[in-house]
């Protein structure tokens, strides 16, 4: 294997901007190139802050001002002032732009198919190297917010956390952690929450909170995609659910592990958990607190 790193990297970007169409001036043979493409793509269809489209997608606001301007004589987008702030501006799709959405939407799914289709039989590693890089080029977009634990990214981490324990800890069984959560309440507003990090519109990592007993909490379901650990993001988790229990009212916080997560042990002893009797039976092995 080549050892210099750099031709490495020219290499994959080369084959990266060829096979997905980056460089075809008809990005997927809609008319337009990839820029445009993206910019369309990206507008929710709510309408989407120009200014938050523009920090999205790294552009600069006179590239994205031609772009808008380019769109708009198409017919696929209209921008106007926010109501509320005349000095904001927010970009909507019109029905046509809606539809162009869609069609970019089909061929992109049809493409990522071809591409799985020339894979081997097993594509996961190579997916799973796929979403190693681009959550480590997407690192500093990456987003903490609240989600519902009923919802499907929210479902999606929990299933994720499930097969993590199910493989790493003895006397683990799907009773611990059921989907649906029965205890989906307890992880809402006012006395809970349910944190969800965001990486290009795809959940990476959850953790739960829930009040126990008045001003104490639980920390629970603390979960981080294979693919970003390392990058600090269990960390910020923890940062942000702790945060969430000080608005609360909550001073004192509590948790449970196992032996064979030695990655979240660690964690939490550096991050100022101290251990504690324990107050669940198995499969945990340490619990842990925290005065907040």
């Amino acid at each position: 294997m080549l050892q210099d790193p750099i031709p490495r990297i020219r290499r994959f970007n080369r084959a990266v901007t060829a096979r997905t169409g980056a460089l075809d001036d008809r990005f997927l043979g809609r008319g337009r190139p990839l820029g445009p493409a993206r910019v369309l793509w990206t507008i929710d269809a709510a309408g989407t802050d120009v200014a938050d489209l523009r920090l999205s997608l790294g552009l600069d606001s006179g590239l994205l001002s031609r772009i808008l301007r380019r769109l708009e004589v198409e017919g696929l987008v209209a921008t106007s002032a926010l109501a509320t702030d005349r000095r904001r501006r927010i970009v909507r799709l019109t029905p046509a732009g809606a539809a162009e959405k869609a069609e970019y939407d089909r061929l992109n799914n049809a493409l990522a198919a071809d591409m799985l289709a020339r894979l081997s039989a097993d594509p996961g590693a190579l997916l799973a190297a796929m979403d190693r890089i681009a959550l480590a080029l997407n690192r500093d977009g990456i987003t903490v917010a609240v989600a519902d634990p009923d919802a499907p990214g929210a479902v999606a981490c929990l299933a994720a956390y499930r097969a993590l324990l199910a493989d790493r800890v003895r006397g683990f069984s799907n009773v611990h952690v059921p989907l649906p959560d029965p205890e989906a309440a307890a992880y809402r507003p006012p006395s809970g929450i349910f944190l969800l990090a965001w990486s290009d519109r795809l959940p990476a990592a959850c953790v739960s909170l829930k009040t126990v007993s008045v001003g104490v909490g639980e920390v629970k379901r603390l979960w981080v995609d294979p693919a970003a650990r390392g990058m600090g993001l269990a960390r910020r988790m923890m940062s942000a659910v702790e945060d969430a229990a000080r608005s609360m009212g909550l001073t004192r916080l509590r948790l449970d592990t196992n032996e064979n997560l030695p990655e979240a042990i660690a964690l939490y002893r550096k991050t100022g958990w101290a251990e504690c009797p324990p107050f669940t039976g198995p499969p945990a092995t340490h619990w842990f607190t925290k005065t907040l």
